[in-house]
């Protein structure tokens, strides 16, 4: 595979091959062998196994650094710099805020946002300017497609990353479309919950009117043995748990599969309900499917947690 020049984010700039001596003969070859992987026009990347994520990041470095140098990665793009995971996001545009007042402007792949920004709510991730933790995470919250659940993921996202919530209180108290659903979310929001499939469940717990559980508390055994920490529990005689392949991957141990962890996560179960707790699973499609909320009032009413 041709070793083509790239910059400090890994890029490779049309403009740089061509001045180092390369064709655009060799550029094409390579793109048609899938060594180089198109981000946007005259800009690629070396082929490599990348989350959607990652791969946006690239494209929203591209897209400042070349067509948008005046402005600021913002909304989802600004979350892939910062690593701030989202509840099914949509990564098709590269968002960038202008600053302004105007300026605003949408296609296919890219979204400008008209808005000022303080310079407290400016930072530099990699050297790339970005909007700070506690901005991107409102920005999202008042625009995402998968509403409350949405915003209280990204809100539980930024609060583990260590973002200020009474920064993002005040944000909050500006006038802009979404903000209802917003100053909702940060009202709930915990970073204890680990993932955003977590927060799903949590933001459906909630808008269905069952009682809120406690996050990530830890069992220990009759010798003070720890026994489990588990996802969300009530009252220590309830316990629930998100199975999400993100959660198996995370906590593999050296040599295992995810089989192996999805094993062992059953065995702790076990020793739980030795203990005289009982413990409901859920799945990824389970909260797709709107199954989650029935099984946890089913529950709660036969262990008298709630009421019918």
């Amino acid at each position: 595979m041709t070793a083509f020049p790239t910059d400090r984010h890994g890029l490779v700039h049309r403009a740089a091959a061509l001045a180092a001596g390369y064709t655009d003969t060799e550029l094409t070859h390579a793109h048609r062998r899938n060594d180089l992987v198109h981000l946007i026009p005259g800009v690629s990347a070396p082929a490599a196994e990348r989350t959607p994520e990652q791969l946006h990041r690239l494209k929203a470095i591209a897209v400042l650094a070349t067509t948008e140098p005046e402005h600021t990665l913002s909304h989802q793009s600004a979350a892939a710099l910062h690593d701030l995971p989202m509840l099914k996001p949509n990564l098709r545009r590269v968002h960038v805020t202008t600053g302004s007042k105007s300026g605003g402007h949408r296609s296919a792949t890219r979204h400008a946002h008209v808005g000022e920004l303080k310079p407290s709510e400016v930072v530099l991730v990699d050297g790339v300017r970005v909007t700070s933790l506690e901005r991107t995470a409102v920005d999202i919250a008042c625009t995402t497609s998968m509403g409350f659940a949405g915003a209280l993921a990204v809100f539980d996202a930024a609060l583990r990353q260590g973002a200020d919530r009474t920064m993002m209180s005040t944000m909050l108290q500006r006038r802009r479309p979404g903000i209802a659903q917003a100053r909702r979310a940060l009202h709930h929001a915990d970073g204890a919950a680990e993932n955003p499939g977590e927060s799903w469940g949590r933001a459906q717990m909630i808008e269905a009117g069952l009682p809120v559980p406690r996050l990530q508390h830890e069992f220990h055994d009759g010798n003070g043995k720890l026994v489990a920490r588990t996802d969300y529990d009530w009252d220590g005689l309830l316990v629930g748990e998100f199975d999400g392949d993100v959660k198996y991957r995370k906590h593999l141990k050296p040599g295992e599969t995810p089989f192996d962890a999805m094993k062992r996560e059953k065995e702790r179960e076990d020793k739980l309900r030795k203990m005289g707790i009982m413990v409901i699973r859920w799945t990824w499609k389970d909260l797709e499917q709107g199954r989650v909320v029935g099984l946890i009032r089913d529950w709660l009413t036969r262990l008298h947690l709630a009421a019918a």
